[in-house]
Parts: C-alpha cells; sequence; structure tokens
C-alpha cells in the first residue's frame, strides 16, 4: 500500500499496490503493521457498508463525540463516489477545510480519517456500495453530523444534491459547542 498524505494533517489517501495476472488482480487493503509503522491507528473493531441506489445522493456528513470518536478507512466496492473529510479538531491549523477524494473499484483508493474528523460523501454512480472499517463502536448517542452545506465549512459537491435523508439534510450549523466536545482528541 502507499500512504499518500492529504492537504488535511492525518487524513491519508491509501493506493492499493495491486498484483495481476491472467486471472486478474489481488491487494492488500489493509495491513495493521503498515498502518502502524506509518502512526496511523490500526485496531478496528467495526465494519460496515452501504448501499446507495442513486447517483447524486449525499450521505453526511458523520462524526462521533469522544469518547467514540473514531478513525474511519473508507473504500468503494461497487459504483463511485466523492468521499468528503472535514477536519473538525480545535486548534487544527486546517480547522473547518475538506477534501474531497473520488473513490471508484477502479482506481482502488481508500481514504484514511483520523479521529475529530466528520465524514460524507456523494455518489458519482447508480449502484454505489461503500465499505467502512471504524477504529470504535457505533454508540447512537454519541453520533453527530455537520449540515451538508454547512456555510462554515463550503464543501463544493461536484453535482447537485438529488437525495439526501431528513436527519443529514436538518443537521444544524457547526457550533463551537460541537468542536469543544473533540478538544483533546
Amino acid at each position: 500500500m502507499r500512504f499518500l498524505p492529504t492537504a488535511l494533517a492525518g487524513a491519508y489517501v491509501i493506493e492499493q499496490e495491486r498484483h495481476s495476472d491472467e486471472r486478474g488482480w489481488f491487494a492488500r487493503t489493509w495491513c495493521r503493521r503498515e498502518f502502524a509503522e506509518q502512526g496511523l491507528e490500526s485496531e478496528f473493531v467495526q465494519c460496515s457498508a452501504s448501499f446507495t441506489e442513486r447517483r447524486g445522493t449525499v450521505r453526511g456528513l458523520h462524526y462521533q463525540a469522544p469518547p467514540f470518536a473514531e478513525a474511519k478507512l473508507v473504500r468503494c466496492a461497487r459504483g463511485g463516489l466523492l468521499d468528503v473529510a472535514v477536519d473538525l479538531r480545535p486548534g487544527s491549523a486546517t480547522l473547518g477545510r475538506w477534501i474531497g477524494v473520488e473513490l471508484t473499484p477502479e482506481n482502488g483508493r481508500m481514504l484514511y480519517l483520523p479521529r475529530g474528523f466528520a465524514h460524507g460523501f456523494m455518489t458519482l454512480a447508480d449502484a454505489t456500495e461503500v465499505a467502512y472499517q471504524m477504529t470504535q463502536f457505533y454508540s447512537p448517542e454519541h453520533a453527530r453530523g455537520v449540515r451538508w452545506s454547512d456555510p462554515f465549512v463550503e464543501v463544493r459537491w461536484p453535482a447537485p444534491v438529488e437525495i439526501i435523508s431528513p436527519r443529514d439534510r436538518d443537521y444544524p450549523d457547526l457550533t463551537p459547542a460541537q468542536l469543544e466536545e473533540l478538544r483533546g482528541l
């Protein structure tokens, strides 16, 4: 795997090193030793998947508050998406900034987000499946979100938002209290 730092400290694009032959290809998508060598959290406790029927759908921007703040590793198993990471770490030089990375099965890229980041995506293709690995168990009481159109963050989605859940659509603007809750990560 190749670990490519992004403009947001602690977030990485990870490229698979594919080994091909007449059958197709083989690649690792995670290795505890390689993640640890990069200084990344390497103890994933939960894996999840999502399937989104239509392109132009936005999911997120989600995160969990401490003590259930989580690092995530995200990859696209089918379809395509613009994966978005937003730095919410108080005191970070990139607080409120975001990056977007196109993930597809063809490009084999993954996005690693450390604790203190919100995560969301827009599907770029119909029938998109996303695989997630998380370093913390899901806790509904600690689930939080940032509105997809928050004026502080200003994510520039690549297309009009066609579908979004009421919960994601109605998150309030980011507040100082939300950021304070993440202090010390």
